[in-house]
């Protein structure tokens, strides 16, 4: 019995009818689909190595403590890994629409958080899958994810080390065990302070300045919970239907920005988003002059020994989106300084603190706090960049050519955007509420109008560059210069109105 952290058990606590806080991706792989009981071996002969997923969640009894990971003792590979396949002719609007319907339904409770879709029919000779799990499972960053250990590094991967070995279960822990369990862990809390207490003692100095630290990251924290976020259109009830768009662009794009104009390929991101969301406020009537948007932006605080660590090791800094700015140069100009401002700040320090004093609180009062993670009061909708490898990965000798993530929906939070860097390629993936963004497509055009926009700003700058380095070659020999326009993989493109 395994109890979830503060930050995986507020995922689980904050779940509702409308929001489902489950996560995962759309991955397009070239050539013919493998049969189901193919891709069904495979897994299995995989999950040992994330003995996570074949375990599920289960709450004490009398409020003993957060909820605890128990083996399920009737886990059936076959039920998580779904076939399904798309009509004639197959297509992206296709494949997009079947998984907003299955980024619509819940997980269910009773069994392991998560779920496999292979998908045939696509066109082009591809196939796909569509991978769902429950973020109180994995964090976007930590590796810890059914996907990675599916995929080898070449088409033709050597034999398996050796047989499969049968998975045993352990006993199902009966209530009596799940409240002792929960007794333990109340006994161990003030063992665990007084741990901290000792230690604490035994580096004075070190320790005043942790808690000076500390102490001003939470009132950052508290600041941005007192100034409040903006009311938007973004901002209001959500069903619990899903509408899902990306956009496929070239990571060379968002670099050579990056270098003739300043900041990283975050700010970029960042920037980008921020002209998109720009352009779909003024299109639904809401002024803009003077507004800015908060967007979170999950930051990593796994540390280098918690690699392969299952659960989240997560915190939020709430970044600025200046959809004001009408200039795209004065855009990423002003997130590239507040990013720069966020990084030599405590925010992220003192979210942390927060999420650890969760740790020690009733079962009830936690869930109360916990909700503070996904306020509107905080942050108008959640923006993360997830840095993917840069080479290419393989399933059962098919090449994974595209990875779309997919972020959750908070309550009263009608969009969410995340990024993903894969083998040269960033892919935005967007998920909207069904009913309230019919125009999802539209913020995805915009997206590359912004991205365009800022192409076209480089390019006197990267010029300039070119001519006080002195070669205008890269090392390759290569010639340098912006990389061609960035496409999206629609098969027609609404068009979208002016503003």
């Amino acid at each position: 019995m395994d109890r979830l952290s503060s930050i995986d058990a507020s995922f689980l606590a904050q779940e509702r009818a409308g929001a489902h806080m489950h996560i995962g991706a759309v991955l397009v792989f070239e050539g013919p689909p493998p049969r189901q009981e193919e891709l069904v071996d495979h897994i299995e002969s995989r999950l040992g190595l994330v003995p996570r997923y074949r375990q599920k969640v289960v709450d004490p009894r009398f409020e003993m403590g957060r909820p605890v990971w128990i083996d399920d003792p009737r886990f059936n590979v076959e039920y998580h890994v779904r076939d399904t396949a798309l009509p004639p002719p197959g297509s992206v609007d296709q494949l997009r629409i079947l998984a907003g319907r299955v980024f619509s339904q819940r997980l269910d409770r009773s069994k392991p958080l998560w779920e496999m879709w292979l998908v045939q029919g696509l066109r082009d000779n591809r196939f796909a899958l569509i991978s769902k799990v429950h973020h109180c499972l994995v964090d976007g960053v930590s590796g810890v994810d059914l996907t990675t250990v599916l995929f080898d590094l070449s088409p033709h991967p050597g034999p398996p080390a050796g047989p499969v070995e049968p998975w045993i279960p352990s006993p199902e822990p009966s209530a009596a065990d799940l409240v002792a369990k929960g007794v333990t862990d109340l006994v161990k809390a003030p063992l665990s302070l007084a741990g901290r207490a000792v230690a604490a003692a035994a580096s004075p100095v070190r320790t005043v300045q942790s808690v000076r630290e500390a102490a001003e990251g939470v009132g950052e924290v508290a600041w941005d919970i007192v100034s409040g976020a903006p009311s938007t259109p973004l901002n209001q009830p959500i069903g619990p239907h899903r509408r899902l768009e990306w956009v496929n662009l070239e990571l060379a794009d968002l670099k050579a920005i990056k270098n003739a104009l300043g900041g990283t390929v975050n700010d970029v991101f960042l920037a980008v988003v921020s002209g998109a969301l720009g352009r779909w406020l003024r299109l639904r009537g809401q002024p803009t002059e003077g507004l800015e948007l908060r967007g979170a932006v999950p930051v990593s605080i796994r540390g280098e020994d918690e690699h392969g660590e299952p659960g989240n090791r997560i915190t939020l800094m709430v970044a600025p989106l200046p959809v004001y700015a009408d200039d795209p140069v004065e855009r990423l100009g002003i997130v590239t300084e507040a990013m720069r401002d966020l990084k030599e700040s405590k925010q992220a320090l003192g979210a942390e603190v927060i999420a650890g004093l969760q740790d020690f609180a009733p079962p009830t009062l936690f869930a109360r706090a916990s909700r503070l993670n996904f306020s509107t009061r905080v942050y108008n909708l959640l923006v993360t960049n997830v840095p993917g490898p840069q080479f290419p990965l393989y399933l059962l000798g098919h090449e994974l050519q595209e990875v779309i993530p997919v972020a959750f929906l908070a309550p009263s939070q009608r969009l969410a955007i995340a990024i993903m860097s894969y083998h040269g390629r960033m892919d935005i993936g967007l998920i909207g509420d069904y009913d309230a963004m019919d125009d999802l497509d539209l913020i995805g055009g915009y997206l590359e109008d912004s991205v365009a926009e800022l192409l076209e700003a480089a390019k006197p700058r990267r010029g300039k560059r070119r001519r006080r380095a002195g070669s205008g070659t890269a090392r390759n020999g290569s010639r340098q210069g912006a990389s061609a326009p960035s496409r999206r993989s629609r098969n027609s493109l609404r068009p979208r109105p002016p503003v």
